[in-house]
């Protein structure tokens, strides 16, 4: 049992870690500065972090930042290549050319249009004989926000929102996620666990979240991060494997969305191949998340999926 204490409060602090480089990419850092954050002696860090996640710090870095840069380039087509370097914190386009085509095999001019025209086709082969998708967009007076309808089976609404900041408690997982609700079960019980004698599953103004560090087309499956949450006073202590972490505010897409354990994928890649197109907006720098609001009936999930978005 002290062993695995030991083990949780290593993967806390390299969480931490994560969390802070994730909230920095477009700076340098030093390993002075991150094991710092983490509270371990820079002289143990690199090892332990290459113990829990598997690779160095800087490469972490560098993958992430080169990942992040290239669903820049495919879902922001008016981006440069030079400024989804620098948005990433390569300040030297060569450099980043370079190690661009070193993590995936093509220049970032290539794999834009590879990927672009491969979204594009899948939007139009997907399947031909489904019934053809609409959208129409009207302000509403009453919320003061913009809104769409459409003829989507799966969505109940789209609408633009400001959300504030919120201060979440979570626990991570780092591998594939897809389609394991056992996984998923593991996650949500091992927060509730946590959080059910501290009184904090009984909070009036309590939110659920399920967030996506990495873009799962993009990332490989044993690397992708995605961090099950609740929101928490700012003041709340977390310890063992339960992280804290700011989920910053700002304008998102929010998209209601009823669906099966299954339906996940398919609202997801609604959003992005239809909606963004004909929505005039763009995906902003920051994860996106699922957001519960209330408890699954009869296997329905009704989740609304966050987006933070842009003007195009």
């Amino acid at each position: 049992m002290k062993l695995m204490k030991i083990a949780d409060e290593y993967k806390s602090r390299v969480n931490k870690t994560l969390d802070y480089i994730e909230t920095n990419l477009d700076r340098s850092f030093t390993l002075d500065e991150l094991a710092a954050v983490a509270t371990f002696s820079k002289y143990h860090f690199h090892r332990i972090f290459m113990g829990v996640i598997g690779e160095t710090p800087f490469h972490f870095i560098n993958r992430i930042r080169l990942q992040r840069a290239a669903t820049f380039l495919v879902m922001n087509p008016k981006m440069s290549i030079g400024e989804a370097a620098t948005q990433v914190g390569f300040n030297d386009l060569s450099v980043f050319s370079r190690n661009f085509k070193q993590h995936f095999g093509q220049s970032p001019t290539n794999w834009r249009t590879q990927m672009s025209q491969k979204s594009n086709l899948s939007q139009i082969n997907s399947n031909p004989e489904k019934v053809k998708e609409e959208l129409s967009i009207y302000f509403c007076s009453y919320t003061k926000s913009i809104k769409w309808k459409t003829n989507m089976e799966l969505n109940k609404s789209i609408e633009i929102k400001e959300l504030n900041d919120m201060t979440v408690a979570y626990v991570r997982h780092i591998g594939p996620y897809k389609g394991n609700e056992e996984l998923f079960r593991g996650l949500w019980g091992k927060l509730m666990t946590w959080a059910g004698p501290r009184g904090l599953m009984a909070q009036p103004d309590l939110v659920s979240l399920a967030m996506y560090h990495d873009d799962p087309n993009i990332t490989e499956q044993m690397k992708l991060r995605t961090s099950i949450c609740i929101t928490v006073p700012e003041d709340t202590k977390v310890d063992g494997d339960v992280g804290k972490m700011l989920v910053e505010g700002g304008q998102y897409a929010v998209a209601r969305f009823e669906v099966q354990t299954h339906e996940f994928e398919q609202a997801w890649s609604w959003m992005y191949a239809k909606w963004f197109p004909e929505s005039g907006y763009q995906p902003d720098d920051k994860p996106c998340f699922e957001m519960y609001t209330e408890e699954p009936k009869d296997g329905v999930f009704k989740v609304d999926i966050c987006i933070p978005v842009k003007p195009l």
